[in-house]
């Protein structure tokens, strides 16, 4: 059973692109879909966490509207926080976590956990993880939304 929904954030949460405007901000496309989903996960009892390589104050704004319980930027290592988290949180990263990734750097997380999923528009590598949901949606257009769903519809989470 998942306790906690780890996710990525460029290529996961958004289309992976970077746009800037004339004065130099930046800005990411998220999905209203994801954030719904972050809903039906807390209504099941499911912590939700955030682990990106980006440091932004966009995430984190994006992350609080979600109501994100975990959020760590600017991380090189992803196996090894989400490795503390499910030690501090007494959760079992093998069997009680799941993470949705994109990129290489999402490789060994991905590869550790039993609950896994990639958006539609990842990298081979990714997607060709053992065991890995590729998801029909691209990033940035509701593919975490899409995991959850079939999370929840699976049974893959306690029915609350």
């Amino acid at each position: 059973m998942i306790k906690i929904f780890i996710m990525d954030v460029d290529g996961v949460l958004t289309d992976a692109g970077m746009y800037y405007s004339e004065n130099g901000d930046e800005l990411k496309k998220f999905s209203t879909y994801d954030g719904k989903a972050m809903e039906f996960l807390r209504n099941k009892g499911i912590k939700t966490a955030i682990i990106t390589s980006e440091n932004t104050q966009i995430v984190s704004r994006r992350s609080k509207k979600m109501g994100i319980d975990f959020l760590f930027q600017g991380v090189d290592d992803k196996l090894t926080v989400a490795k503390d988290l499910c030690i501090r949180e007494g959760i079992l990263l093998e069997n009680e976590a799941s993470f949705v990734g994109d990129d290489v750097n999402d490789l060994e997380l991905l590869e550790l956990v039993n609950f896994k999923a990639c958006p539609k528009n990842s990298v081979e590598r990714v997607k060709s993880i053992k065991d890995i949901f590729v998801l029909q949606t691209k990033g940035g257009e509701g593919a975490v939304r899409e995991f959850v769903d079939i999370i929840i519809s699976k049974g893959f989470c306690d029915n609350k």
